[in-house]
């Protein structure tokens, strides 16, 4: 039975969403599960936000409790032997501050992790606020920013940002197998974004995807965050 291996706060989630071939995902599909597409098409989201009050089974752990993380990921979906559809995403990379965290996180899921130096910036002033994340990786500073109004919104049945937001599964690629997780929280609400600026090297994340970088993405969004809790993972037996 899975237990709580993690609680923690997301806040301020940064997502900038780009439209893909299938194919650029394959290697990274976990057995079992399948493509979950929006109107048809694939998907990849960069996303950028702050932990916060962080713990590992229940304990506080010194100067790892707020950092910042910026992973890139895609969508997928898996049907139980039970008949019950589970939609979850796949991490194709994922940074963090620190190597402890990395070190944690590569051992007990498997997750491709990676600490690199990292900021974050929230400005409120007015009716706009401001949220950027930068990582400086191979000698380069990369950034996600946002302005967006200070009156969050309730997201719409149907619409792009509950896809966006609506996954409860995290899935890993582990050789011929693959592992599941529960990550439980309550349904986000989002800012209306007024302007962004996108500065990201793609290409260090691999060749297939540097044909993105300077690429307008089709949507960008601003989630509040909330409480979330991430149970331990279990691995697939097949079903």
């Amino acid at each position: 039975m899975a237990t709580t291996f993690l609680t923690a706060e997301w806040r301020k989630l940064i997502m900038a969403n780009y439209a893909v071939r299938e194919e650029l995902l394959e290697p990274y599909l976990p057995a079992g599960t399948e493509p979950d597409l929006y109107q048809g098409d694939c998907y990849i989201s960069l996303v950028g936000f702050l932990f916060q009050n962080t713990r590992l089974k229940s304990i506080p752990i010194p100067f790892h409790r707020t950092f910042e993380e910026v992973n890139l990921r895609f969508y997928v979906k898996r049907i139980t032997s039970a008949g019950e559809q589970r939609r979850g995403v796949v991490f194709i990379s994922e940074l963090v501050p620190r190597f402890a965290l990395r070190l944690v996180a590569n051992t007990v899921y498997g997750e491709n992790y990676v600490s690199l130096p990292m900021s974050h910036r929230w400005d409120v002033g007015g009716e706009r606020l401001s949220v950027s994340y930068r990582w400086r990786r191979k000698g380069r500073w990369n950034e996600l920013n946002v302005t967006t109004a200070t009156q969050a919104e309730e997201i719409a049945t149907g619409s792009a940002e509950e896809f966006f937001m609506e996954h409860y599964w995290g899935y890993t690629k582990r050789g011929m197998w693959a592992s599941e997780y529960e990550v439980r929280h309550p349904r986000w609400i989002t800012y209306p974004v007024l302007r962004q600026s996108i500065d990201v090297d793609f290409a260090a994340y691999g060749d297939a995807f540097g044909w993105l970088s300077g690429r307008v993405p089709e949507s960008v969004l601003l989630a509040e965050g909330s409480e979330v809790e991430v149970r331990s993972g279990v691995r697939l037996a097949g079903d």
